[in-house]
């Protein structure tokens, strides 16, 4: 080969590497930090990209879905954020704002093997994840299971106890199903029971913003109970080597979903379609129950019952009605409530 042949030939080859790199698209997914960070980088986002090499996922870290909001409330002109996993009840306050794309059978086939419980009418996104509130102890403080979230008012239970406070949807999922066990007026009195009832635990808690989670300080000793979700106790349960463990305690539990949605104007919106589509598949969906204990979405995936038994789905007598829909109205509301009722009662 000619040093003229040759040098043209590595110009060539330069120019097509660089086409490549340029045509490589990259989307930004905005969901929870921590262990669900962890992994679902490594159910989801990984395996999406081995089979999507023209696709590189960034994985934007949010505490809870009130941050969530926030950031795309303040990217609404120009967003940075391709898809974002959040709440329902945040979900809807976003869809009510126009800050997501419609998602359905026309747009997303596979939308159609969801549970009907999966899709809402007035949210714009679709359920990704199911999970449920749970009581977490520190096993050498309890040996055995608590049987009331009470026990997190008792004597032994001063200065230890972590709760994500309102307007974080564990705080709330606490009042409303205390609200309930009382015979509270529910979301037309803004949960006035379970308010009340969160007198006797507010003066016990430690921090109503454990960081990051609720699981660390518990497993460590630093704290001995409180209320969290039920896919990351599991995996804290296993990691911890039963340090930390979860029950439902006799007043009941609550049904909690996870919105995937498109972001209205997001910068790459088809590949992100992809990405979304990806992760309701009922392939994916069944690795992901495996991995972290959320029920999966999907009908059609075909899920080890060993995985299932540590779902929600094991628990569905157990779970108190709410309609996220109605709380996601006053939501702001009942976070007033709790900082004049409930914040003033804490050490």
């Amino acid at each position: 080969m000619t040093i003229r042949r040759f040098a043209y030939t590595t110009v060539a080859l330069a120019t097509m590497v660089s086409a490549g790199a340029a045509s490589a698209q990259e989307i930004t997914v905005m969901a929870y930090t921590g262990l669900f960070q962890d992994l679902y980088t490594k159910a989801v986002i990984a395996p999406f990209e081995a089979a999507n090499p023209g696709i590189k996922v960034n994985y934007a870290p949010q505490p809870g879905s009130a941050a969530m909001i926030g950031q795309l409330r303040a990217q609404a002109a120009a967003p940075q954020v391709d898809v974002v996993i959040m709440d329902v009840s945040v979900a809807k306050v976003g869809s009510d704002e126009g800050l997501y794309t419609k998602l359905d059978e026309q747009n997303m086939p596979v939308v159609s093997e969801l549970y009907p419980n999966a899709r809402f009418a007035e949210v714009a996104g679709v359920a990704v994840t199911f999970d449920n509130l749970v009581l977490i102890y520190n096993t050498d403080a309890y040996p055995e299971a608590p049987t009331s979230y009470l026990a997190m008012a008792d004597e032994a239970a001063k200065g230890k106890v972590v709760i994500p406070g309102v307007p974080d949807i564990q705080g709330s999922s606490l009042v409303m199903i205390l609200d309930a066990k009382n015979g509270g007026p529910g979301v037309d009195g803004l949960f006035d029971k379970g308010m009340e009832a969160m007198a006797p635990i507010a003066p016990n808690v430690q921090t109503w913003e454990p960081k990051p989670e609720v699981y660390a300080p518990i497993i460590a000793g630093q704290a001995t109970i409180g209320v969290g979700w039920n896919a990351r106790a599991q995996v804290n349960s296993d990691t911890s080597g039963g340090k930390l463990k979860a029950t439902i305690p006799a007043e009941g539990t609550a049904f909690q979903v996870n919105i995937i949605s498109l972001v209205n104007g997001a910068p790459e919106a088809e590949a992100a379609k992809k990405f979304i589509a990806y992760a309701l598949s009922a392939e994916t969906q069944k690795r992901f129950t495996e991995t972290m204990f959320y029920a999966p979405t999907n009908a059609k995936a075909d899920i080890d019952p060993a995985a299932i038994d540590r779902t929600v789905l094991k628990s569905l007598d157990k779970v108190v009605p709410i309609d996220w829909i109605a709380v996601a109205k006053v939501r702001d509301k009942v976070t007033e409530e709790w900082r004049r009722r409930v914040l003033p009662l804490s050490r």
